[in-house]
């Protein structure tokens, strides 16, 4: 199993304090994927909201990452999401965009695409729009063009309900073999078997205890079997997404969960994520989840809803999701943390955990996209 870092420009509560918060959280954020890269994190996803105030500011995550293909050496650098549908942006800017960034990273971009947050953010490209399937349609229209404007050497064009070209070559081309992997933000378990069929990996962003997703990571691999990839080649891959504290103690470890305002982050969460499944005892915004108390963070450990604790408690909360069947485990990380709380995560697991799980040299979707080019 390998390990991501997932960053979305979150803000939560500190703009009421400090007036460079914003600035701040994104220079942060940054700091955290350029730490990670040297710790051996093998990928860094970057977010793209839009509205979702205090919840994510990462709104031009293509600039973020191209500042990020130069600050760094190793670490592959992905979009989590690039929106394609055509009202929010025209599919031919996406394909440049992606195959820009896989250049100025040297083959290390990896290509998320999704269909949004929900209806805050949707409904302000598509005013009118009463049904969140709609950008399913618009979606499912597009995904299959990507590869034949990278790989056509002029793109036959396309005649769509949702969008259209004419014949145009589309610049510049990827670097590389094929074109840069593409995976899907999967917000429900069907999700995950509908990109297992069309080849793509899955971005978990949305997930649940481990024993409450191994039937879902298995769904998955019996798809992908049977996959008709959209692409030149099978991304056989899932990442999830799990909060992660480490530290040098358990008890310094809860600690540092209590003060980070969890309950805040998971609130805003569901205000804005309103097409994902809002669990029992979840209110509705405004109302908040009550602060978390170290009862709590315990309880959330030991139900596998978080990964915190020392790094040998860590190790063990990694390999449990490796034993599901995960391929990737990337950490948000919780920006009511300090500074320097977040870099000792992040320095903690590159020492003590990577090195335990992760022992292959080569990121995996290297090894997919070379295989497209033999």
């Amino acid at each position: 199993m390998e390990f991501g870092l997932f960053v979305q420009g979150y803000l939560g509560k500190r703009a009421e304090t400090d007036p460079l918060a914003e600035h701040k959280a994104l220079m942060e954020e940054t700091e955290y994927v350029i730490q990670a890269d040297r710790s051996g994190f093998k990928y860094a996803w970057a977010s793209e909201h839009h509205f979702l105030e205090e919840y994510s500011h990462l709104s031009a995550n293509d600039v973020f990452l191209g500042y990020l293909a130069h600050a760094t050496e190793r670490i592959h650098l992905g979009s989590g999401i690039f929106n394609p549908l055509a009202p929010v942006n025209h599919p031919v800017k996406v394909a440049e965009k992606v195959a820009m960034l896989d250049h100025l990273s040297q083959g290390r971009f990896e290509f998320g695409s999704g269909r949004g947050a929900g209806s805050h953010e949707i409904l302000g490209f598509m005013p009118g729009i009463t049904d969140m399937n709609h950008t399913k349609e618009i979606w499912e229209e597009t995904i299959a063009e990507f590869p034949k404007m990278w790989l056509q050497d002029e793109y036959v064009g396309f005649q769509g309900k949702h969008w259209s070209l004419p014949p145009r070559k589309v610049l510049p081309k990827p670097y590389g073999p094929a074109h840069p992997p593409m995976w899907y933000a999967a917000g429900s378990p069907s999700s995950y078997a509908m990109a297992g069929r069309k080849g793509l990996g899955v971005l978990g962003f949305s997930v649940q205890k481990v024993s409450d997703m191994e039937w879902v990571l298995d769904s998955y691999k019996s798809a992908v079997k049977e996959a008709k990839a959209v692409g030149a080649f099978v991304n056989d891959n899932v990442m999830v997404t799990s909060t992660a504290i480490c530290a040098e103690t358990h008890e310094r470890a809860v600690e540092i969960a209590v003060s980070g305002g969890l309950n805040y982050l998971q609130s805003l969460l569901f205000r804005y994520h309103d097409t994902f499944p809002r669990p029992e005892g979840v209110p509705e915004w405004p109302e908040l989840l009550p602060e978390y108390t170290a009862e709590i963070i315990e309880l959330l450990i030991a139900e596998e809803l978080m990964i915190c604790g020392d790094p040998g408690e860590v190790l063990q909360q990694c390999k449990r999701w490796e034993q599901a069947g995960a391929d990737q485990l990337s950490f948000g990380l919780p920006i009511g943390v300090s500074y320097e709380d977040t870099m000792t995560t992040i320095r903690l697991i590159g020492e003590h955990v990577i090195p335990q799980i992760d022992t292959d040299p080569i990121h995996r979707t290297t090894r997919f996209r070379e295989s497209a080019g033999r």
